[in-house]
């Protein structure tokens, strides 16, 4: 047997420590060798949680099944049992009270199979090295103070040429940025996120994972009778009883005044706003008001909306905008005359990458008025995401893509970051993928004038005020 003991102090509250700890799939973020960790149990995570860990050890790979045996946060201790044809390990973490934060006392006890246990004494040396450098991550990742967000060498080379530019949209560019990501141990709990379009693909990924993280959550959906499935699945998967659902129609703006007037009568600071409602739409439809539909849910309806809600967001402080936009929009330029689509040689696809374009001027616009606000407002695109829209609007590109599409939760996985992680409220303005910043234009052609991006905002603010009434608050353009 091999008995390993490390301690350390964090700047952290215990109730936030003990949280991240017993999530065992952080586990890929502090342990240097975790390859991979996934839970394999549903519902939240409780004593009895199995998890998955494929672990690099002195002794090669090893596929370790972790469960929970003891979480008691009152008393302090996180205890689990992994094992595999090898070896056992026994870890019991014990955390207290500090005038600063809390110490964590951790334990890890190995016990080998034969024949391996004759050689034990071998691994002493490796293992006590591998359980300080986890633990030493740990505390990195509970400290959690890390730089603004950055675009590396490798990124801002690969937009120079457009073909790998675009693999990064797939599953590979995934895979191969998450390798380099930092820990995200802030916590959600009493954090009000306000996200639309919840209830299926990207949305609902995020939506589950924003309630697992303990966030208060408004999710809109248009959808009536999804939402108490929508509410029951994710309380009873996640254990967050913080669900509130609202109906709206997005792409009707009387129903988004309504929303706004709502949700500011709840009186409830909004911490994190998600505008992700969308759809690609063929052929050319108008909704009941009389708006080209894929203006008015994709552009004016996000428009209006966080403009409604800007003073819930001001109140929060420190609160976060994040607009999802598209990889689409790269390929075109800004073109105030054609917000809504006209009729002749109408393409839903044209009209969603001219949206989506839009609403990336209209993020760095407001991240320059709203600074004095602290509030940050971000754009970020999925990539190629496989959800039951792209299935839909896009059968033949979802045929030929199939293999290489993220899975919903990979698409979303950066709306949660920017919604979560420390870092990612030191910037502003700016377009993410996979938790870097990317470059807004990837053809010289697509760029706009500063008057085009003027005259944009007066129009939106014009089409705001035609189609009704504000909302409960007016905000600057």
């Amino acid at each position: 047997m091999i008995n390993l003991h490390e301690k350390i102090d964090v700047n952290r509250p215990l109730s936030e420590a003990f949280r991240y700890i017993a999530d065992f799939r952080n586990t890929r973020e502090w342990d240097s060798t975790a390859g991979s960790a996934r839970k394999l149990t549903p519902g939240p995570v409780d004593t009895g949680t199995r998890f998955e860990v494929i672990c690099r050890h002195p002794l090669g790979s090893v596929n370790l099944q972790y469960t929970l045996t003891r979480m008691d946060e009152e008393g302090g201790v996180i205890a689990l049992h992994g094992s595999n044809r090898f070896f056992t390990v026994d870890d019991e973490i014990h955390l207290t009270e500090t005038a600063t934060g809390t110490r964590i006392d951790y334990r890890a006890l190995f016990s080998f199979e034969k024949p391996l246990s004759l050689l034990a004494n071998h691994f002493r040396a490796g293992l006590e090295r591998m359980g300080h450098a986890s633990v030493q991550g740990l505390k990195r990742a509970l400290d959690d103070d890390f730089p603004a967000p950055q675009q590396s060498s490798a990124t801002r080379q690969g937009e120079k040429l457009l073909l790998p530019a675009i693999a990064q949209f797939t599953r590979f560019g995934y895979q191969r940025a998450s390798k380099h990501w930092l820990p995200m141990s802030r916590s959600m709990v009493g954090k009000h996120v306000v996200l639309t379009g919840a209830n299926s693909g990207i949305g609902l990924a995020a939506a589950h994972r924003l309630a697992e993280l303990g966030a208060q959550l408004t999710l809109v959906i248009r959808d009536e009778s999804k939402a108490m499935w929508l509410k029951q699945t994710l309380e009873r998967e996640t254990g967050n009883n913080h669900i509130h659902i609202e109906i709206a129609d997005l792409s009707l703006m009387t129903e988004v005044s309504r929303l706004v007037s709502r949700l500011h009568r709840l009186d409830k600071p909004i911490d994190v706003l998600v505008n992700n409602a969308g759809a690609l739409f063929n052929p050319r439809q108008e909704t009941r008001e009389g708006v080209e539909q894929s203006f008015a849910l994709l552009l004016l309806s996000p428009y209006r909306l966080t403009r409604g809600l800007q003073p819930l967001l001001a109140r929060a402080g420190h609160a976060r905008v994040i607009n999802v936009v598209s990889g689409g929009m790269y390929t075109q330029p800004l073109e105030v005359d054609k917000l809504e689509a006209p009729e002749r040689g109408y393409s839903g696809s044209v009209a969603y990458a001219r949206c989506k374009r839009a609403l990336m001027v209209v993020t760095e616009e407001w991240a320059n008025q709203w600074r004095k606000d602290n509030i940050a407002v971000n754009a970020m695109h999925p990539g190629w995401a496989k959800t039951p829209g792209v299935a839909s609007a896009l059968p033949t590109f979802n045929r030929i893509t199939g293999r290489i599409l993220r899975s919903p939760e990979q698409g979303a996985d950066t709306i949660v970051w920017l919604a979560v992680a420390n870092e990612a409220a030191r910037a502003s303005g700016k377009l993410f993928l996979d938790r870097e910043p990317r470059t807004t234009h990837l053809l010289s052609s697509t760029r706009e004038t500063p008057e085009q991006r003027g005259r944009l905002m007066h129009t939106l603010a014009d089409y705001a005020g035609a189609t009704g009434t504000q909302g409960a608050a007016s905000a600057t353009c």
